[in-house]
């Protein structure tokens, strides 16, 4: 018995050795203050509505001090986060694919949906009454697109289409550059073109469409959704995701994560500080979910270096 106690007492003695001496740093402690950029609204200078709430349901969220850092635009907000001036970073789309481009250090968490569950867009390519049979059909057939800054009518297309070895040239002679969006509906409704390249709301599955896009404006404009069909879908372009650095702790990855998709049940009056414009809350997303918006990013890419 008495043998059996000192055995005890020294392992306890080890124990306590190794409890008293100086604690682990908490990456909390490497951090020191967690900053989070975010790109104001246009007009709205540096300021961002809710800013002090904001912060503060970060701060519980993480336990530790929070910082937001307001950029003046896109490309001051890949720098910094890039830079590892920022550990958190609220993009677009696009400019997600520039900043993973840029340094390729950071990845998404998570990304906002609508009511109806529209988590991005697709291209289509939509004919009338059949004109246009299918993509091999194309160069002899009218087609109109949109201009290039309208990106689900132009660069998503020309994206998804090159991601299944159908490369078009943007001069093709079968394309008819039209000045807008709406003006290359017009084109197919008044039988100036065969097709045209549009948009469609998605879900993240290839449920049927929602409500909203091209194809609802056609509808809208006289065109019955039976003389209407769509010959060729792209791949999702989801909506601009929250990233953090790709080193950041998992501690504080998995704190956000539960923090940001919990946030439209738990606090909708900060959710929709946070996120105006979708509102249906946030769902988990991964690197590949961006694999369409990467693609734009190298098609601008190469094009602008052709020039």
């Amino acid at each position: 018995m008495k043998a059996a106690l000192k055995a005890w007492t020294a392992l306890m003695a080890v124990n306590a050795a190794f409890w008293c001496g100086p604690a682990r740093a908490d990456w909390r402690d490497d951090i020191g203050t967690f900053r989070i950029g975010i790109v104001a609204e246009p007009g709205a200078g540096s300021t961002v509505p809710g800013l002090a709430v904001l912060t503060q349901a970060f701060t519980d969220a993480l336990g530790m001090k929070v910082e937001f850092v307001v950029a003046r635009d896109y490309a001051a907000l890949i720098e910094a986060q890039a830079n590892a001036r920022i550990e958190y970073a609220i993009y677009s789309t696009t400019a997600y694919a520039t900043a993973l481009q840029r340094c390729g250090c950071i990845e998404p968490l998570v990304a906002p949906v609508d009511s109806d569950g529209a988590a991005g867009i697709r291209s289509v390519l939509l004919t009338r009454d059949g004109k246009l049979p299918g993509l091999a059909d194309m160069e002899t057939h009218r087609i109109a697109m949109p201009p290039q800054d309208n990106v689900g009518g132009s660069l998503l297309p020309l994206a998804g289409l090159a991601a299944e070895h159908v490369v078009i040239a943007e001069d093709a002679p079968f394309l008819v550059h039209a000045p807008s969006a709406s003006a290359a509906e017009t084109m197919l409704v008044d039988g100036e073109a065969d097709a045209m390249f549009g948009w469609v709301r998605a879900a993240a599955d290839r449920q049927p469409r929602l409500p909203g896009g091209t194809q609802a404006r056609l509808e809208a404009s006289g065109l019955s959704a039976s003389a209407l069909q769509v010959v060729w879908t792209s791949g999702l372009l989801r909506y601009g995701p929250h990233a953090v650095r790709s080193d950041l702790d998992p501690e504080a990855k998995r704190r956000l994560t539960v923090f940001l998709t919990n946030l439209k049940s738990t606090t909708p009056d900060v959710y929709d500080l946070l996120e105006s414009k979708h509102t249906g809350g946030f769902m988990p997303v991964v690197s590949r979910d961006y694999a369409t918006a990467e693609a734009i990013v190298r098609l601008v890419s190469i094009d602008g270096g052709r020039r």
